[in-house]
């Protein structure tokens, strides 16, 4: 027998989706978490009985809360160490990976303004009726269906064309991870495309790349030039999909890292390296990698 109580309840339920919901909007699990925390202290202190639609009130106080925390957040990315990418999520399956958004669709929700990215989200990703939006955001139904179409706009370019193939792109991933470390440039030649662009995230606090490399050849001189300098100093943890892009957990150095990647036509486009540890807490625990 369920002996929660109502209020307790009714939030459980929502949970998992509040948690997607405030990481699409803030791109950081650790402050999603504490968003849907302070969602259900203000929960608690509400009277659940007057609550018509649990769901559309949760709904309304994450994203507003979120709003609110995305004021500093952007403050905060101003003055970040080197380049910046979204927390990683990688695979098996759990309440933050329920919706199709890839890793290069959340850095193209970057370029949205704050409203405009809750519209889309709300919208496009959640299903959210417009007059929920509306009232959400505090603005009437005509201008959230301007901000969630110009979003729509702005992200389209992103989406991939093709998807790749999951075990066309768990083959490429692997042979990526083997070719850098044997150091086989010829391998690594056959699968980057021309204008591979490779964005590393250390967040100042270990070492990555400061800025994005773009171009095939400067790619093969920087992993040819890092096999040379370290030599096989990476371990494979796990193959995973991280953000439903094919990648994988392993450590480098003695630092844990996700790598991930965008493929096209059989060739690699982007590669995407978190090595920031604040980025990586809830990643260690849930594949048990101890760094």
């Amino acid at each position: 027998m369920d002996r929660l109580p109502e209020a307790t309840r009714l939030f459980e339920a929502q949970r998992p989706r509040l948690l997607r919901l405030a990481y699409r909007m803030l791109s950081s699990v650790a402050e999603a978490q504490d968003v849907v925390q302070n969602a259900w202290l203000r929960w608690q202190r509400a009277d659940v009985s007057e609550v018509q639609n649990a769901p559309a009130f949760l709904t309304r106080i994450v994203t507003r809360l979120c709003l609110d925390a995305m004021k500093s957040a952007r403050a905060q990315r101003e003055t970040y160490i080197g380049s910046w990418l979204p927390d990683p999520l990688p695979e098996p399956d759990d309440d933050l990976r329920a919706d199709n958004l890839t890793l290069t669709l959340m850095l193209a929700l970057e370029r949205l303004s704050p409203l405009e990215r809750a519209a889309f989200l709300l919208h496009d990703v959640f299903d959210t009726p417009m007059d929920e939006i509306a009232a959400t955001l505090d603005r009437d139904v005509a201008t959230v269906r301007q901000l969630a179409s110009r979003a729509r706009r702005n992200v389209q370019a992103d989406k991939p064309r093709y998807p790749v193939a999951r075990d066309d792109g768990e083959r490429i991933a692997l042979a990526f991870l083997d070719a850098t470390r044997t150091g086989d440039v010829g391998a690594l030649r056959t699968i980057l495309a021309e204008g591979v662009r490779i964005v590393s995230d250390g967040g100042g606090k270990v070492l990555a790349f400061p800025n994005a490399i773009v171009g095939r050849e400067k790619a093969l001189r920087l992993y040819e030039g890092l096999f040379r300098k370290y030599g096989d100093t990476e371990s494979l943890v796990r193959q995973v999909w991280i953000d439903g892009l094919p990648g994988y957990v392993s450590m480098y150095n003695g630092t844990l890292q996700t790598t991930s990647f965008d493929i096209e036509d059989g060739r690699i486009t982007a590669i995407y390296k978190i090595r920031n540890p604040d980025k990586l807490a809830h990643v260690s625990g849930q594949i048990g990698a101890i760094h």
